[in-house]
């Protein structure tokens, strides 16, 4: 709790304690008619002192018409008429003191979910370690240019991106991607700022300047979130606009126009200052800003960064959720997959074909020397000539290895065997003969099937993947991961072409969102209703071009952030129809002369507690849903 919240506290306390203590004033005593309410101007002064500074703020700066000038001429006409027609004084402050509850009660709220975000803000470093004469200096990381040497011990953060020159770690990235599972890194490792190093010391050569640096961007993401408000936020602003001054202008001629043919002043003064405390517009002009707060909130916690409200209202539209394949779906990275037709076993076959490939630095050779996975002796390696385009061949321990492509096998006259799986193939031969195939492919992410299906679970109506790769392989890792339309061998302008054909088939207010990580993914992503870009490996261009950023490159992410979205949504429809109904029922007895002040406290600060405490569930995104929870629709969902 913060010093201003102890001070309303004890502002409540003691306001209470005098309330309590006025009640047992006797009704024949002394203390009645103008002593009594000096008595009580004490705990409304105490309670409500500040309360009555805005609203005559407010007043002079001619900005009127707020929930302070509604409390403060509701409690001040209830004092007037204690004054001069019933001699209760206890409404007025009771309406003020359950005010100020509330107010405490949301503050705490908002206080709350500020924490949150700001445990997102812990990762932002305090200083970079930079070696001088053999001892460590302690800077800020602005200072710290780019090509420096940092020094990164157990337990401090990364400040600032870079590439490891020396050392072996293991790093949390649970602040920046919501996961708890460390990452090792070792030397020629790429690491990101805001990665808590949990072993061994790291050197790193700096690749970026401190502001352009990944935990730079992340906390100008979070920080100016709050700068794109949705249409749901803009209609409660303009709805407070000019709601409030409707209602004022109402209670006027509810206390000035009935009394003129019944001259029951008092009463219907009574009951115009009773639905001014109704009329407070308070529920909804905290809770639904705090729901899309809230909401990114817990999105952030999730290792998913929303640069807007707005882009959080889309999301809970999404219909169609167009996929860039490499990168995103898969890992963009070479894998053996597959040996076949070999008389050799799997692993001499490999070992041959590391040892060709050992001078290589291509992705292919590097994919095959990894699945070796073993030391080389390479002084058993002569004789290496390369063919451009086709392969190599080399003399391994005095044997002629040839490592290549259909186009080597045929210039080399070997008879080789076609390979009725999609990848790159390297075909093998020893001595003149064939000794097999080894088939390397990108490899799928391990969730990205789960994440299609996870989408269409939460009413993803159609699924589509855009990839440069050729029509074979894009077909297969379709059918792989039940992705329900493929377009392959595009360029950067056809997959921006696609999309728009794609924006063209939307149905209703359904959103398109794209996800993709490479620079050239950044047209898409711009053109695309909703751009969702892979942070931990996607391209600069790519993450500025993109609404929401995915920490972590999990796919899955994707469904979880659809789900967060369509709950907070789903909260700030409930508080827009539970508080304007409220308040329209609770108006309409007050009009009619059968609500009280103790209605009105409950209208308006009761509404408003609930609402705060309904907003606040945004903060918690809730369990993982599968496909066992059915389908719905985008709609129905939010």
């Amino acid at each position: 709790m913060t010093k201003k919240q102890k001070k309303m506290l004890i502002r409540i306390l003691v306001t209470a304690a005098l309330l309590i203590g006025l009640h047992f004033v006797p009704e024949d005593g002394p203390l009645q008619g103008i002593p009594l309410f000096l008595m009580y101007l004490v705990p409304y002064g105490i309670i409500g002192y500040d309360i009555l500074r805005k609203a005559w703020k407010g007043i002079r700066n001619r900005q009127v018409f707020d929930e302070n000038f509604l409390m403060a001429v509701a409690t001040v006409g209830a004092l007037a008429i204690g004054l001069l027609k019933t001699g209760d004084y206890v409404e007025a402050v009771a309406v003020m003191l359950f005010y100020q509850i509330g107010e405490l009660f949301q503050s705490y709220a908002v206080g709350k979910s500020r924490r949150n975000i700001s445990e997102l803000m812990d990762i932002r470093p305090d200083y970079a370690n930079i070696e001088r004469d053999g001892q460590l200096e302690r800077v800020d990381p602005d200072e710290v240019e780019t090509g420096s040497l940092i020094v990164v011990n157990p337990g401090e953060k990364i400040p600032i991106d870079g590439i490891v020159e020396s050392g072996n770690a293991v790093l949390n990235t649970g602040a920046l991607t919501g996961e708890s599972m460390p990452r090792e890194v070792r030397n020629g490792d790429e690491v990101v700022s805001g990665c808590i190093n949990m072993s061994g010391v790291l050197r790193i050569r700096t690749t970026r300047e401190f502001g352009e640096s990944t935990v730079s961007k992340i906390l100008d993401l979070v920080e100016n979130a709050s700068n794109r408000k949705s249409r749901s936020e803009n209609f409660i602003s303009r709805f407070a606009k000019y709601y409030t001054p409707a209602v004022v202008f109402g209670a006027l001629a509810l206390a000035v126009i009935p009394p003129l043919f019944d001259g029951q002043w008092g009463e219907w003064i009574y009951r115009a200052l009773t639905f001014l405390v109704i009329s407070c517009p308070c529920a909804l002009v905290i809770s639904i800003p705090l729901s899309f707060f809230a909401g990114i909130g817990g999105a952030g916690k999730a290792g998913i960064l929303l640069k807007g409200s707005n882009y959080l209202e889309a999301l809970s539209k999404t219909g169609i959720m167009v996929f860039d394949k490499t990168g995103t779906l898969t890992r963009g990275e070479f894998e053996v997959t597959a040996i076949h037709h070999s008389p050799l076993a799997e692993e001499e076959l490999l070992e041959y074909a590391a040892l060709a490939e050992a001078s290589s630095s291509h992705p292919i050779a590097v994919s095959i020397r990894k699945a070796h996975g073993k030391a080389l002796d390479l002084s058993r390696v002569t004789d290496v000539a390369e063919t451009g385009g086709c392969g190599v061949t080399v003399r391994i321990d005095g044997r002629d290895v040839a490592a290549g492509n259909d186009r080597l096998m045929e210039k080399l006259g070997i008879a080789y065997r076609a390979c009725h799986r999609t990848g790159t193939i390297v075909h093998m031969a020893i001595d003149g003969e064939y000794a097999g195939h080894i088939v390397i492919s990108d490899v799928d992410k391990p969730t990205a099937k789960e994440a299609v299906e996870a989408l269409k679970a939460n009413g993803v109506r159609q699924t589509v993947m855009l990839t440069g790769d050729g029509k074979a392989v894009a077909e297969e890792t379709a059918a792989r991961l039940g992705i329900d339309r493929v377009y392959s061998g595009l360029l950067p302008a056809d997959k921006v072409s696609r999309v728009e054909e794609l924006l063209e088939s939307k149905q209703g207010k359904e959103i398109l969102a794209f996800a993709g990580d490479g620079i050239n993914d950044a047209p898409v992503l711009s053109r695309a209703d909703l751009g969702i870009a892979m942070g931990a490996l996607g391209s600069d261009a790519a993450i500025e071009a993109a609404d929401i950023v995915l920490m972590d490159d999990n796919p899955l992410k994707i469904a979880k952030a659809i789900r967060i979205a369509r709950k907070c949504m789903r909260i700030v429809y409930e508080n827009i129809v539970f508080a304007i109904g409220i308040k329209a029922v609770c108006l309409l007895l007050s009009a009619l002369g059968l609500a009280n002040m103790g209605l009105a406290i409950f209208a308006d600060v009761g509404v408003m507690i609930i609402a705060v405490l309904n907003a606040i569930r945004a903060l918690f995104p809730g369990k993982e849903r599968g496909a066992q929870h059915g389908k719905g629709t985008p709609a129905a969902s939010a």
